[in-house]
């Protein structure tokens, strides 16, 4: 791992991937469009959406994150929603949508390519994401980005305790740790929670399930980002905050 320039700036930069470096939720709205088509052939309802997410969010022990889970889900809120009056036939095409999220192309978001490398030159960086394993380190792999960083890592959740391992086992203190994500919920509030720093880079769409955090967008040590160019300098900001030994909690 590349030494900071100081024993007591930042020393790790972890950068979430899905909706942060490369687009995502975007299919996933597509693929629920093309479900919803599917189920409004079968039943009257307004709340098809809600039903879904509804659907998912009691799932997410059982098959986690990512498009497989999300498909699964698809499934079962068809035959629940329609009472076990949909097709065999559309239940293949709902597969089909499936498989279509695990096939998309990996499109990266407009100068992320430079913003890595910009702070590649000065930190280490590490790619923590979470959801199916083999379909995140493919995206990874497709994405060209994988020689920026030091560690990727895929996490079943990504909750205080994960990145508290990941930390150790990397050797670096929460407050030399710097999280860059469009996730309040995951990205941010955990880390924060650990003693850490966040760097907030919203997306224009986000998953209900990531919207729900508790986390104030002026805390200490919380910047937001509007634009992926302002990455570089907000870090090294945060280093500057800790070097001179700020007590911000």
């Amino acid at each position: 791992m590349r030494p900071p320039t100081r024993s007591n700036a930042i020393r790790l930069v972890g950068f979430d991937a899905d909706d942060t470096l490369w687009r995502s939720e975007d299919y996933y709205r597509d693929a629920q469009r093309e479900f919803e088509a599917i189920i409004a052939r079968y039943a009257d309802l307004e709340d098809v959406h809600a039903r879904l997410y509804a659907v998912e969010k009691r799932n997410l022990a059982l098959f986690g994150y990512g498009a497989k889970g999300m498909t699964l889900s698809m499934l079962e809120a068809a035959i629940e929603i329609t009472d076990a009056r949909v097709s065999a036939a559309d239940l293949q095409r709902i597969v089909a949508i499936g498989k279509s999220l695990l096939t998309h192309p990996v499109a990266l978001l407009p100068g992320i390519g430079e913003t890595l490398a910009s702070l590649a030159d000065s930190h280490a960086l590490v790619l923590i994401t979470k959801g199916d394993l083999h379909h995140q380190r493919a995206k990874v792999e497709a994405s060209g980005l994988r020689d920026y960083f030091a560690r990727v890592e895929v996490f079943c959740e990504k909750d205080a305790p994960s990145y508290a391992r990941l930390l150790a086992t990397m050797g670096v203190a929460p407050d030399a740790f710097v999280m860059v994500g469009n996730s309040l919920r995951s990205d941010i509030a955990p880390v924060l929670a650990l003693g850490g720093w966040g760097v907030h880079l919203p997306y224009h769409v986000t998953w209900a399930h990531e919207a729900e955090a508790d986390v104030a967008l002026d805390a200490p040590r919380l910047r937001q980002a509007t634009a992926v160019h302002e990455i570089p300098a907000l870090v090294r900001g945060l280093g500057a905050d800790r070097a001179r030994g700020s007590r911000v909690r």
